[in-house]
């Protein structure tokens, strides 16, 4: 079998895989559980490798490292491959016959692999020149020399997880989530165990093992399920086969827009390295705690929500396609909105506790808690564009998100040399929000237009002012409470309990229940549903 076939036509029977709502819910909410345990073992990775390094050089060093590598796995595959490849395996794991599903993916995971492999030695060839020219002039030559050092043994980690995102995109488009969302989990463990036994003895060299054993716990974790669906390797490359063409094709753009994003994080490497020592370090850690809802809430539920828009798409069923692009967009606002608050808000009392120990100290904690509130300020539009980038790409739209994407990037890139002088490392998180938010305003604005019909904004409007208002209620109630705890620190009032958990532990779930307090009263369709479905799940549960 030389070349695939031409896409198939869908049956009736094959129209509908993918499709069931009910089981969608149910698939977002159990790759949320392992969501949750990735951003956990994330947070408790960040936890350990700050007390360890805190906000150091040699950290410093160490994020810079990751820059090449992590460049050259975005462009030759992460999110791009999964985004182009998922729509066309997708049409032919719908056929009978999987046999050219598999061929398909194996073609793609040769050409990946090579690629990679021919790129990584490159890298790793010319290293020092592009440290010391490129990614981090501003560094001391020692900083340079460590950067370099660490950098060439990450660059295996590329590869692997090269091949390990391909699965992962595989596994997802036959609506299997489990192992793909596990993956990232065993990653994390794998860099706390280095950090726990490895760093105490060989330093910032630890963290390198930790990263390399975890992209490879990363790939085998995947294995079992993939050769469970009856995958097979096959050694075959044809660049000429039709559907390989247009996995090229649809990734192509993706790949101009990810270049774009790759510039902006190698333009902050490259503006913090003159910041002075630990401003790299404040930015990464304010970064990873902005992730942390948009990685659990926004990521879990664009996953699962992929592949059925993707199926409702190509079977034609635009009225479906609306209604889960619609329910997924509002969710995600409805869940994001009071994390972004909460975290606005309580972000030094949160840093305190999360990570002030060992070597990260007050003065990081001060530092990381500037970079994050100016992140806060775009973490809901980060989060809508998950949804909006999938809707495209689910119509095999690549070129519109990445042209805005692009345009975006640049103003990104702008505002971080206009920003800089005046904000610090601050700055640059400021110009990536409003970068955001202008990039996820436009797409909403392009996609409505795309879609034949329009999207429903008699739903959506009340929808999103209502969460908006109650959002801001419950920030107000936060930032009230916080104020009276430190008013009494302050003026030297004994409180039951350390400030920071006081804060925390009381503000914290009164927001919430305020926020849904408020979402009720409202009379909010996203509250009443949040509400059914629980039910749902506990009848369900009760009956078997």
């Amino acid at each position: 079998m030389d070349t695939l076939a031409e896409e198939p036509k869908l049956s009736p029977e094959t129209e509908r895989v993918g499709l069931d709502s009910r089981r969608m819910v149910n698939a977002a909410l159990v790759v949320m559980i392992f969501f949750v345990l990735s951003r956990a073992s994330g947070l408790v990775r960040e936890m350990i490798v700050g007390a360890r390094f805190g906000t150091s050089a040699e950290y410093d060093a160490y994020l810079a490292a990751f820059r090449v590598p992590d460049l050259l796995f975005q462009l030759a595959a992460g999110g791009a491959l999964g985004s182009a490849f998922i729509p066309v395996f997708s049409v032919f794991w719908l056929k009978t016959d999987k046999r050219e599903a598999w061929l398909l993916f194996s073609r793609v995971l040769n050409l990946i692999s090579l690629l990679l492999v021919g790129l990584g030695v490159v890298a790793a060839i010319f290293a020092e020149p592009l440290v010391s020219n490129v990614l981090a002039p501003g560094f001391t030559p020692a900083q340079q020399q460590l950067t370099v050092s660490l950098m060439r043994p990450m660059l295996i980690g590329s590869v692997v997880f090269g091949a390990s995102g391909l699965i992962m995109g595989a596994l997802n488009a036959t609506q299997h989530f489990i192992a793909p969302a596990a993956a990232p989990v065993l990653y994390n463990v794998a860099i706390i165990l280095a950090a726990l036994f490895l760093a105490p003895v060989y330093g910032i060299y630890g963290l390198v093992v930790g990263v390399v054993a975890g992209s490879l716990a990363h790939l085998l974790v995947q294995i079992p399920v993939l050769l469970k669906k009856g995958y097979r390797y096959q050694a075959s490359l044809s660049v000429r086969d039709p559907a390989v063409r247009k996995v090229a094709v649809l990734m192509g753009p993706r790949v101009l827009g990810l270049f774009f994003v790759q510039m902006h994080f190698l333009i902050n490497t490259i503006l913090a390295s003159s910041l002075g020592a630990g401003s790299l370090s404040a930015l990464n850690y304010a970064w990873l705690l902005m992730l942390l809802p948009q990685g659990v809430i926004a990521q879990g539920i664009a996953t699962v929500t992929f592949p059925t828009l993707s199926a409702q798409a190509a079977a034609g069923q635009i009225d479906a396609f609306k209604r889960t692009f619609e329910r997924a967009l509002r969710v995600v606002v409805f869940l994001v909105l009071p994390a972004t608050a909460i975290l606005l808000i309580f972000r030094r009392p949160a840093i305190s506790i999360l990570l002030e120990r060992g070597a990260f100290d007050t003065e990081s904690m001060i530092l990381v808690a500037y970079g994050l509130q100016f992140y806060m300020i775009g973490l809901i539009f980060h989060s809508m564009l998950e949804i909006i980038v999938r809707g495209f790409y689910a119509l095999q739209d690549t070129w519109t998100p990445v042209l805005i994407g692009i345009l975006a990037m640049v103003a990104n890139i702008g505002l971080s040399f206009l920003l800089v002088g005046r904000l610090s490392f601050g700055g640059l998180a400021l110009a990536n929000s409003l970068a955001t938010m202008g990039e996820s305003l436009v797409l909403l604005w392009l996609l409505n237009r795309r879609v034949p019909g329009r999207l429903n904004w008699r739903v959506l409007t009340p929808a999103l002012v209502k969460m908006a208002v109650a959002a801001v209620l419950m920030a107000v109630a936060a930032w009230a409470w916080g104020r009276w705890v430190y008013l009494n620190v302050f003026l030297g009032d004994a409180l039951p309990v350390n400030d920071d958990w006081l804060t925390a532990l009381v503000g914290v779930p009164v927001a919430l229940l305020l926020y849904l307090g408020v979402l009720w009263l409202l009379h909010s369709d996203e509250w009443r549903e949040t509400v059914a479905l629980v039910r749902r799940r506990r009848g369900t549960g009760e009956q078997s």
